[in-house]
């Protein structure tokens, strides 16, 4: 599914982070590739997160997995279901995935898709992350507010941050195959215009500045050993015992900075981290584990290489004559003569022909459960 008369330079140098934008329609030819029956039935499965978020004044959100009679007492006004990564369980839904492959893979979180009844909603709100809000059938009225922080106040809910107070300063009503993308902490607030509202929402994950000190700081620390401590063998007498004195400040600025500004430590710690799967329930691997000669006789036959939607791919070279590939937190460091096929599998979701010399290493990623055999 491709994105057509879109200028994706354009739209990353005007708008990317930086303000709202419309786009009507975008797509050669829109087909919802989902049904609401479809998306209720991925609501009822126990390794899926879904919610379902009941209107009013006081929102009600109840988790799923939900029972299979829940929809029949719903009636036909001021409810949404939400239900995450459903592009882990469709191919038709993962598939809108590869008109964004112009932002970076490991940017990518999920697909989350909503159904809701005329006038549901979510309510007024703001991301920390980019969103591409995508009308799959039916209308959404959607309204965009002003730029919100952790300090703009928030109504008292246990399940959702919604903002005590939203202005609109722009409002449209969206049809099937319309687009809204929406920067980080823009406010905004979708509300179903009829039946049959069935919105798609392509996340983008951003990670704090807090959260990588935290879990990188977390990861050096587990690999120090104890006896790595702070020492002054040139102490001499101070005048004031009292003081932590500008030598030692500096010697234990030193320690850390020395720890954590290990370049590479930094490059194989977060492409690990970034591409451990958010769903890893959705296993691959097989019973049996596949042998060298089953998968030359696989590709023999003509079969492809396809990736698990579940699974996280990403490389970084290293040098001329290294990669390192990252999938699902593992790291495989790749040489000259497998580099070009560590860096397909990160890019696309199928692979049609295997290097001799990567063999083994796709032999490992459908043994882990990152890759699969299929028919093309």
């Amino acid at each position: 599914m491709q994105l057509t008369n879109f200028d994706r330079q354009g739209f990353l140098a005007g708008y990317w982070q930086k303000k709202p934008l419309l786009i009507r329609n975008p797509w050669a030819d829109w087909v919802n590739p989902l049904q609401a029956d479809e998306l209720a039935g991925l609501a009822l499965e126990p390794e899926i997160e879904s919610r379902l978020i009941l209107g009013g004044d006081t929102p009600a959100v109840e988790h799923g997995p939900l029972a299979p009679d829940r929809f029949d007492s719903l009636g036909t006004e001021d409810w949404t279901l939400l239900v995450q990564a459903v592009d882990h369980h469709v191919p038709a839904v993962a598939d809108i995935l590869s008109a964004f492959r112009f932002i970076p893979n490991w940017r990518i979180d999920d697909v989350m898709v909503s159904f809701a009844a005329d006038g549901g909603g979510v309510g007024p709100h703001f991301d920390q992350y980019d969103v591409f809000l995508i009308q799959g059938s039916g209308q959404r009225k959607w309204q965009i507010g002003g730029v919100c922080d952790e300090a703009s106040a928030r109504k008292p809910h246990g399940d959702l941050q919604l903002l005590a107070e939203f202005e609109p300063v722009e409002e449209w009503v969206l049809d099937p195959g319309d687009m809204l993308y929406v920067p980080p902490g823009f406010s905004h607030n979708g509300v179903a215009v009829g039946s049959d509202c069935m919105t798609y929402s392509v996340g983008f994950r951003a990670p704090s500045r807090a959260e990588l000190l935290a879990d990188f700081a977390a990861h050096i620390a587990a690999k120090l050993p104890e006896s790595d401590r702070y020492g002054d063998p040139a102490l001499v007498v101070q005048s004031n015992p009292g003081e932590i004195t500008p030598d030692a400040l500096d010697a234990l600025h030193a320690m850390v900075i020395e720890a954590v500004g290990d370049r590479e430590a930094f490059i194989r710690w977060f492409g690990e981290d970034a591409t451990v799967p958010k769903y890893p329930q959705i296993d691959w691997q097989p019973e049996t584990p596949v042998s060298a000669d089953t998968l030359k006789a696989g590709l023999a036959k003509g079969l492809n290489l396809v990736r698990n939607p579940a699974s996280r791919f990403a490389f970084v070279r290293s040098s001329d004559a290294e990669t390192f590939l990252f999938v699902d937190g593992e790291t495989y460091a790749c040489g000259a003569d497998v580099a070009e096929f560590a860096q397909t599998v990160a890019a696309q979701d199928r692979i049609l022909t295997v290097p001799e010399a990567a063999l083994d290493l796709a032999q490992q990623l459908i043994n882990s459960g990152a890759l699969a055999l299929d028919q093309p």
